[in-house]
């Protein structure tokens, strides 16, 4: 097959190159923004191409010390990398005696141990993932870094044993260099390998090399990425006479790698060296390596990396998109149990999105610190640790998203035929779903622009906002969700703050001081209390109802509805007829955090499944209490999931026409346990927020006319841009909003009709306030004409006896 394929015109054999690729890889470029590391140069190899290695009397030092490794890690995370590449020679300390004694000195015994340990302080102290690059090593050698680097990598150049250019060179032997690639797949190791392209080599021997890499493959799994590389002479090698890699041959290279090797392994071509890098597309590559905006390409550093804008720029050229990835791809992401050690695995989590790609906002990520509490009262006030991050997270008030509206727009593949079919009228299925959530670059502005353009045709150019408070009457729940950082244990003074009660008469106040401020709709959601039963959540509705009888009460989870009635002993259907009696108008979609039970077994494992959320709320809609749709997403969930959530939600919503809106939570991580714990991401991306709001309009499209922005967790520059993505609704001014906050939330509490308009009018959009079942509140009468100030008898009620609760725990 191998020799037929070579016999092919160029043309045609990149030509089926590419359509593997388009197959396996869709439209998407990948690339990884890293730093270089080069440990040492020294090296006992003596290959007739290589600049890299250097003699003792040319260097400084023979190693990088540790102080000059992490200034150097720590430049890269600054920057926005997510890879430290360790470049090295190969056993230095078996030919130089500087080597020896430099390690010897300082209590190692080998440049892989020294290794071994430099990975381990750029992983810990700067959160970049380490990509060792040592060579051709033993079993043990390998064992030992993948406790420290997720990745590792040995070029396998050539299997030709008589090159000129590999003598002198004991670690260039076919038998060390496949070996290792051996013992790298039976360590479950994901493993970075290659071919050079030029250094005397034959068709032939090409051949070889590519169908021995993917025979290991085969066996093994491990081989995450092919890099094909062109030979280049330097001044200073012995080859510096050699003419360079023939453009022709080495793109034949490129595509006969694409396909011959399995077309789930990605195939990489470094774009500095090649004039025409984005020609390299045509032959079938989907990823450009490492690109560095810090450090040079130390093994070819007369040919500098292209500003990432370039790389940007060429490959949108050529109408595919460029998305960052980190030294492991998502394929390995995604099963860290097999290709991780536990070490690595949070580290890896850390800067990955839901894809399992890399983290694509711009600017700094560093590792958290601890989180220390305020005094916190309230259970809200936290102390963020992270001040030297620079990037946007959901709930960080200090850096500003990207404009991703404000780029180019164009789509291409499979998001060109969704959008299309979109627009031709075709309902979106789960597929076409995950297909719309992996939009990058010019395709966020598309799918964008088409979200916005059912927003304009469902509810015009009019954004809405409902004046309301947030009443969280208690942080203490019997439940354990894992993301929570504002529910406490019973009694318990050692969580974040202190555990509190609000009476019914604390209540009663906050409702009538919300009425008098103009609000028409209190909030009501809090934590699960042992000494609540059923009854607690209707004396709160009379409550309420007493004092303010127009409030719109807006409350109660499925959790708290289904708890109610479980510890009643009564139907659905029957306890919310009778909270509905008791003055609840609608419920709030929370608790669904990801309507999909593998999640929530992670996430609330003693919390309601996704089929006893569906029935909580399609029993209250069957009673006339209408509620809306929550997602909190960028925890541990992948796009997938998201699918589920709104196929099924979307399903419900045919049969009842229940839901009002659409309401994206992006998961808050800062003060959140199961972060804390190194149990999650940190949060969604920017522009995963972003289309969780436009892709909710288009899959909802008929069914759900509001998409809702959080601008407590997403902030205010962020809510504007989503504005033009499809939502069309602010939500409430969340006087008192505590949930967020005690997550770790900094954008405030509290907008005013002003701070509204300031979001709305720059986008072109008028501001209307709304009541909580959309309708407009102009004209409508005030609920503060009828406040009734509490009786004794009102004031006075409680559920459960003062000494077991209190207004204060």
């Amino acid at each position: 097959m191998s020799q037929a394929l070579a016999a092919l015109p160029l043309a045609e054999l990149a030509e089926r190159a590419a359509e593997v690729r388009d197959r396996s890889f869709g439209t998407r470029v990948t690339y990884s923004p890293k730093v270089f590391i080069p440990l040492t140069m020294l090296c006992r190899d003596k290959c007739g191409y290589c600049t890299f290695a250097q003699p003792p009397a040319r260097l400084d030092s023979p190693y990088l010390t540790p102080e000059q490794v992490l200034e150097i890690a720590t430049s890269g995370a600054r920057a926005g990398c997510h890879e430290a590449l360790f470049t090295l020679g190969e056993r230095p300390e078996l030919r130089y005696p500087a080597a020896a004694d430099w390690l010897a000195a300082r209590g190692w015994d080998s440049t892989v141990h020294y290794l071994v340990e430099m990975c381990r302080l750029v992983r810990d102290e700067t959160g970049l993932l380490p990509h060792a690059n040592p060579g051709a090593l033993a079993a043990d050698e390998l064992a030992a870094l993948r406790e420290v680097a997720p990745s590792q990598g040995m070029m396998l150049e050539s299997l030709n044993p008589h090159l000129d250019c590999h003598r002198g060179s004991p670690d260039k032997t076919p038998t060390r260099r496949l070996a290792t690639l051996e013992a790298a797949g039976e360590l479950s190791i994901p493993y970075t390998t290659g071919i050079l392209v030029g250094i005397g080599e034959s068709l032939d021997d090409r051949l070889v090399a590519i169908e021995a890499i993917a025979a290991s493959h085969a066996r093994w799994g491990h081989v995450q990425e092919v890099i094909v590389q062109n030979f280049l002479p330097k001044a200073g090698t012995s080859m510096h006479n050699m003419p360079a890699c023939p453009p022709d041959e080495y793109a034949q290279a490129i595509a006969l790698a694409r396909l011959l090797l399995p077309p789930e392994v990605h195939l990489q071509a470094p774009p500095n060296l090649s004039d025409d890098f984005g020609g390299l597309l045509s032959c079938g590559i989907d990823d450009w390596g490492g690109v560095s905006p810090v450090t040079a390409d130390h093994v070819n550093p007369e040919r500098p990396w292209p500003a990432l804008d370039r790389l940007r720029d060429v490959t949108e050229e050529r109408q595919f998109t460029l998305a960052p990835r980190l030294t492991i791809y998502p394929e390995y992401v995604h099963r860290p149990e097999r290709w991780l050690a536990e070490a690595n695995r949070f580290a890896v989590m850390d800067r990955s999105d839901a894809e399992g790609l890399g983290r694509d906002d711009p600017g700094a990520q560093m590792p958290e610190r601890t989180m220390e509490n305020l005094q916190a009262g309230s259970g809200a006030d936290v102390l963020a640790a992270d001040e030297n991050s620079t990037q946007w997270y959901s709930g960080g008030a200090g850096h500003l998203p990207t404009d991703l509206m404000g780029g180019p727009s164009f789509a291409h593949g499979a998001v060109r035929e969704v959008l299309d079919g979109v627009m031709a009228g075709e309902r979106v299925g789960h597929e076409e779903i995950v297909t719309l959530f992996g939009a990058r670059g010019p395709e966020v502005v598309a799918v964008g622009e088409v979200a916005d353009e059912l927003r304009r045709e469902a509810v015009g150019d009019v954004v809405t906002w409902v004046y309301n408070r947030n009443i969280n009457y208690t942080n203490v729940c019997t439940f354990k969700c894992k993301f929570c950082g504002f529910s406490k244990g019973p009694l318990s003074l050692n969580l974040r703050g202190t555990p509190y009660m609000l009476s019914l008469a604390d209540i009663q106040e906050r409702v009538i001081e919300a009425a008098e401020l103009g609000a028409t709709e209190v909030t009501l959601q809090g934590g699960i209390h042992p000494s609540f039963d059923g009854d607690y959540y209707i004396d709160v509705c009379r409550a309420i109802h007493e004092v303010v009888p127009d409030m719109h009460l807006h409350g109660f989870t499925a959790l708290e509805v289904i708890e109610g009635a479980k510890r009643l002993g009564e139907s659905l259907v029957d306890y919310l007829m009778r909270l509905k009696e008791a003055g609840l108008k609608s419920l709030p979609g929370t608790a669904a955090e990801i309507l999909d039970d593998s999640v929530r077994a992670v996430l609330c494992p003693d919390k309601i499944s996704t089929a006893e959320w569906l029935e909580c709320h399609e029993a209250a809609h069957a009673v006339g209490l209408h509620s809306n749709i929550t997602i909190m997403f960028g925890s541990v969930e992948h796009p997938k999931h998201w699918a589920n959530h709104i196929v099924a939600t979307r399903e419900l919503q045919q049969r009842t026409g229940g839901f009002t809106e659409w309401v994206p939570l992006p998961f808050v991580h800062m003060a959140s346990p199961i972060y804390l714990r190194k149990g999650a991401r940190r949060g969604p991306t920017f522009r995963e927020t972003l289309l969780m709001h436009a892709v909710p309009r288009i899959a909802y499209r008929g069914l759900i006319d509001n998409v809702q922005v959080s601008w407590v967790k997403i902030g205010l520059q962020g809510a504007q841009q989503i504005l033009r993505a499809g939502a069309n609704d602010l939500g409430g001014t969340l006087m008192d909003e505590n949930i967020s906050r005690a997550a770790g939330a900094q954008h405030g509490q509290g907008l005013t009709e002003q701070d509204f308009r300031h979001l709305a009018e720059p986008v072109g959009r008028r501001l209307r306030q709304r009541l909580t079942g959309y309708q407009p509140a102009d004209g409508a009468p005030a609920v503060a004409s009828r406040v009734l100030r509490p009786t004794d008898n009102a004031t006075d009620r409680k559920l459960i006896p003062l000494e077991s609760l209190g207004t204060r725990v």
